[in-house]
């Protein structure tokens, strides 16, 4: 039987209630299907901080190397405000980033029919929407160096973020945006400031390049980042795929997300370079959600985005394109059902919590498993 290794990473705040829920999804395929899922568990994030003094420990650093991909649940909350900055929690999740060098971080924002009520934005525009936000993560402004708080004295400080990009970065994210954009509707919207940054014109060459040399069947457009985010909320069902950098990216997709109602449906998906043997990838698939120290605890927190993350999971790191067919369909089909978390609840439906929705999902799928 083919092993699957997987290391779950729960973490801080709602991230262990989410992830639970997936648990039981692999115990049942484990169980039932002979899916051969091998599970380890560490820590990340406060929790981590608190066992290790670290974000990330060195021994759950060398298990999230040897699996064949890592489940994430979330890091952080006031609690750990007050940690020195380089091992605050977000810093188990920079370095998992860097460390299995996960360039590509894929965030869909997709409407389900039956939330097209639950944006803000008219139903008419949302529905139907699916949008795949490609950002790079491994460069730009987040990483670069000089990355500094300068004392000047006189009670001023000067404080220096650096945007670096080199032409392979965007070379390789950019791929993947088209090879993605042939699955799905071949098209790519790339996203930058040239206007303003000497890295948004390299960035619109290099892309245009790689384009012309690789990837001329796909319709790529470019636009500016700031046009982007308000196309985004004017009219969303305009893209099919966006292209973009760390620092836009984190805010496009975040933007994006809320088209669809809810944080707390979203998953996301971080990918490394095929191995030149293997093929493989490294990947880290997490919601998008965050901690939200607010609810955690209280049994209410959505576990969609947890679940939705796997099924991502299913798809492009162990080739399960029929579970992971399956995993979604039972989602749309709970929601179809009316039952709803608190975050997405509407008149008419039935509210139920974290483990009650997970519950739901499960039996769905057992049903379309069968």
């Amino acid at each position: 039987m083919t092993e699957r290794n997987l290391l779950l990473l729960p973490g801080d705040g709602i991230g262990p209630e989410a992830m639970a829920e997936v648990r039981k999804i692999i115990a049942y395929m484990n169980a039932e299907k002979a899916a051969g899922f091998v599970i380890e568990e560490g820590l990340v994030g406060g929790s981590a901080y608190d066992a290790h003094g670290a974000a990330i420990s060195e021994d759950d650093m060398a298990k999230a190397l040897a699996a064949d991909a890592v489940l994430f649940g979330a890091v952080g909350g006031p609690k750990w405000d007050d940690v020195p900055y380089e091992v605050r929690p977000e810093a188990g999740l920079l370095r998992l980033r860097k460390d299995l060098e996960l360039f590509a971080n894929l965030r869909p924002a997709i409407c389900y029919p039956a939330l097209a009520n639950a944006s803000s934005l008219k139903p008419e525009l949302v529905e139907g929407l699916d949008i795949l936000i490609i950002r790079e993560l491994t460069g730009g402004v987040y990483f670069g160096e000089p990355k500094t708080i300068t004392d000047l004295g006189n009670g001023q400080k000067r404080a220096i973020d650096t945007q670096v990009y080199d032409t392979y970065e965007i070379e390789r994210i950019s791929a993947v945006a088209f090879e993605m954009a042939r699955t799905r509707g071949n098209r790519v919207c790339s996203m930058e400031k040239r206007n303003v940054m000497k890295s948004g014109v390299l960035w619109n060459q290099v892309v245009t390049a790689t384009h012309k040399e690789k990837f001329s069947d796909v319709k790529l457009e470019h636009m500016l980042a700031d046009a982007g985010g308000m196309q985004l909320v004017r009219a969303p069902k305009q893209f099919d795929v966006i292209v973009t950098d760390n620092l836009f990216g984190d805010m496009l997709s975040d933007v994006a997300a809320m088209l669809t109602g809810s944080l707390g449906m979203l998953p996301s998906a971080s990918l490394g370079a095929p191995d030149a043997k293997t093929g493989k990838r490294k990947a880290l698939y997490e919601p998008v959600h965050g901690s939200a120290p607010d609810i955690a605890g209280r049994g209410t927190a959505n576990p969609i985005a947890m679940i939705a993350s796997f099924a991502m999971c299913l798809r492009y790191s162990f080739n399960m394109v029929e579970e992971a067919d399956r995993l979604e369909k039972a989602i749309a089909n709970v929601l179809d059902k009316g039952i709803r978390t608190g975050d997405i609840m509407a008149e008419g439906a039935t509210e139920v919590g974290t483990v009650e929705m997970g519950d739901a999902i499960l039996a769905e799928f057992k049903a379309l498993s069968a």
